[in-house]
């Protein structure tokens, strides 16, 4: 029965690192660019000297 108890204790302490990170994350700026990423693909880079 005790077996429970730890792996119960463990599995919540995962679950809180988890959250954390994710919080964090969200906080570092990691989520605010939604639009970019899957448009980028459809637009050449601007021409510049050495792409000419």
């Amino acid at each position: 029965m005790s077996i429970i108890i730890i792996t119960a204790i463990i599995s919540l302490l995962i679950a809180v690192l988890f959250l954390v990170a994710l919080i964090w994350s969200i906080k570092d700026g990691q989520y605010e660019d939604d639009f970019s990423p899957p448009n980028r693909i459809l637009f050449d880079d601007p021409a510049t000297k050495d792409n000419k």
